[in-house]
């Protein structure tokens, strides 16, 4: 049987490192890249197909969940398991919903990495137990049900929220429209507010569903 091929999209050298001696050292696997942020994860996913992309959730450049998702449209064979380090965030909901097949903690022993590994690989869901329990009780409280529409947003809102779904950072908008990265730090927290939205992602997701980018 071949090796899964798995691709590693962490900022963090450390853990990127450790990450791929674990798979190394491994019979039947075989680690045929690594990214140090979004951008780059989508980027080599696509040119090298891999059964698995293990993606840290909180990269620069782009998130996680919306590397996550262009992967899911891109690549559905391509299957992705979130990594994160809190044992629950908005992220939760965000990784799930952009197409995410497995969620674990950093902390995770490698037996259990290995094992989540092969089951995602075939075909299963995986989410951890600390972690499942958070979203049963989320969604018990509603949590599943559709946010507000929120307060209409400017031009200048609008025009920035379009970069934050292009994976723009801060600085970057603010490169674009000639804008201090403080003021566009300002546009973001008052977009998110306007929107209700958990994050920058799940703002930019809203944007999509309700047509505004």
């Amino acid at each position: 049987m071949s090796d899964i091929r798995v691709l590693i999209a962490e900022d963090q050298a450390l853990m990127r490192d450790g990450l791929r001696t674990i798979l190394e050292l491994e019979e039947g696997f075989a680690v045929v890249g690594t990214a140090v942020d979004g951008e780059e994860a989508v980027a080599l996913a696509l040119r090298l197909q891999p059964d698995i992309v293990l993606m840290d959730v909180q990269m620069p450049r782009l998130d996680g969940v919306q590397a996550t998702a262009r992967l899911a449209s891109a690549l559905p064979r391509t299957r992705v398991i979130i990594l994160t380090t809190f044992d629950y965030d908005a992220y939760v909901f965000e990784g799930i919903k952009a197409g995410a097949q497995g969620y674990l903690l950093k902390d995770t022993p490698a037996p259990e990495l290995l094992a989540t590994i092969r089951q995602v690989h075939g075909g299963e869901s995986i989410v951890q137990p600390s972690v499942a329990m958070r979203l049963i009780s989320e969604f018990s409280r509603g949590g599943s049900q559709p946010q507000p529409e929120g307060e209409p947003l400017s031009e200048r809102e609008r025009e920035i929220l379009r970069l934050i779904g292009d994976g723009r950072s801060n600085r970057e908008i603010g490169q674009e429209l000639a804008l201090a990265e403080g003021t566009v730090k300002n546009y973001v927290s008052t977009i998110l507010d306007k929107l209700h939205a958990n994050n920058r992602a799940h703002a930019a997701r809203l944007a999509r569903e309700r047509g505004l980018i």
